[in-house]
């Protein structure tokens, strides 16, 4: 049995993730920390006084595709993932930091938490992975599947787990996933049925930490993207569904072998190419 540590967010696919981590038989989630959403894209994007209506429809989209997904799991499932609740950014005061390491866990684990910093880092390199809802080395940083789908390339999305470092995604990369498309899909459909299938991955990692393999690297591409909160705009919520209402999906499904050989991704073999 791996005893993990969960660094997350306190929002519903954060919920669902640390709930559905911790059911497995194969693992004791000693503590999950949850920080806040003081500073969630929504709360950034209210507080903005130039926002238009737009955004704020394209996030209560968001909210309620992560509630169709996940709100019956997260109000029904047992919660063996141990919560404690903190404000955004305080995961590496020392309070916290010395708690994590004092737990002695095999494993630290990642998705949706502050940038993390030392001690935590040096504490558990080669045993602290991270979850990159997005594909390093081509999209790093923030909204990294979003900004795919404004740009036309579906091939992009996706998740890669990874061990962290301290860069932004810039760590060594363990396994990668692509998302799966439907036909009649929304934006928020094809990320919260890649995060559904993100957190089974990782489950499987975990539990086969200790026969992952090292895995060859990808080159850095010259036309690297780094995003941040700052660039979504009312602009490209509007290219976004455009680009859906164009055939987006539909153009991607008929072109999806071309595409994605011209961006491959890790995988390792200890996960049985999953």
């Amino acid at each position: 049995m791996k005893r993990v540590v969960i660094l997350t967010g306190s929002e519903l696919r954060h919920e669902f993730f640390r709930k559905y981590i911790a059911l497995s038989e194969e693992i004791d989630v000693i503590n999950s920390y949850c920080e806040g959403q003081e500073k969630s894209l929504r709360n950034i994007t209210e507080q903005n006084a130039a926002t238009n209506d737009i955004r704020l429809k394209h996030l209560s989209a968001r909210e309620q595709s992560e509630k169709d997904f996940y709100e019956l799991f997260t109000e029904t499932a047992s919660d063996n993932s141990n919560p404690v609740y903190l404000p955004k950014g305080d995961i590496n005061k020392p309070e916290y930091a010395d708690a994590i390491i004092n737990s002695n866990p095999d494993l630290l684990i990642s998705y949706g938490c502050s940038i993390i910093k030392e001690p935590l880092l040096s504490a558990f390199e080669g045993r602290f992975i991270n979850i990159h809802l997005g594909l390093s080395p081509y999209y790093r940083g923030s909204g990294t599947n979003y900004w795919p789908l404004v740009n036309g390339e579906p091939e992009f999305v996706g998740a890669t787990f990874m061990y962290i470092d301290a860069g932004i995604d810039t760590g060594e990369i363990i396994h990668q996933i692509r998302a799966n498309f439907s036909l009649g899909d929304t934006p928020s459909q094809v990320g919260n049925r890649l995060i559904v299938e993100m957190s089974r991955v990782f489950q499987k990692i975990i539990i086969n930490f200790d026969k992952l393999e090292k895995m060859e690297q990808l080159p850095v591409p010259p036309d690297e993207k780094v995003c941040m909160k700052k660039h979504y705009t009312d602009e490209s919520v509007i290219s976004l569904y455009r680009n859906f209402e164009n055939g987006l999906v539909e153009k991607y499904l008929n072109e999806k072998e071309e595409r994605c050989n011209k961006a491959p991704i890790i995988k390792n073999p200890a996960l049985g190419g999953k």
